[in-house]
């Protein structure tokens, strides 16, 4: 007759089986994750209305010599449960409008090498009023709940 394992055992083994799934690493998207269809679908001259419609709400807007959207998103890592998650990745996608309510440029900012970097024209911005504006989210994107970059 086979020798059935003591509660003992089956006990351990079930704590360990609960308890090993907070030991792996987990990635989490957040915010608007830009795809190339939905890209494709507000090329320069669109509509203010087309652009809601393929890009949705955006997470923000801004009056900069014209209307602007911004469209946000973060990737985060979590080696462990119980730490806390860094910033692998982030974007910004910002749409501008000029004065008929038309998209004038798309621009995907995001962190290359540590500095802001637009991954549509594949160009570094050189300052004016809206390279602050994008860097400030994306720098204060890493202090929110105590992250630092």
């Amino acid at each position: 007759m086979p020798m059935l394992p003591s509660r003992k055992v089956l006990a351990c083994l079930l704590l360990t089986a609960s308890i090993l799934p907070a030991c792996t690493r987990t990635v989490t998207q957040h915010g608007y994750v830009v795809s190339d269809l939905a890209m494709d679908q507000v090329p320069e001259g669109s509509s203010r209305e087309q652009v809601l419609i393929a890009l949705g709400t955006p997470s923000a807007t801004a009056e900069f010599g014209g209307e602007v959207f911004y469209y946000i998103s973060q990737t985060k890592s979590r080696p462990v449960a119980f730490m806390n998650p860094t910033i692998i990745d982030q974007h910004v996608l910002a749409v501008y409008f000029d004065e008929e309510q038309l998209v004038k440029q798309l621009a995907d900012y995001g962190l290359k090498d540590g500095q802001v970097f637009d991954f549509v024209s594949r160009t570094t911005p050189t300052g004016g009023r809206d390279f602050s504006f994008v860097s400030q989210l994306l720098g204060a994107a890493g202090r929110v709940g105590g992250i630092q970059n």
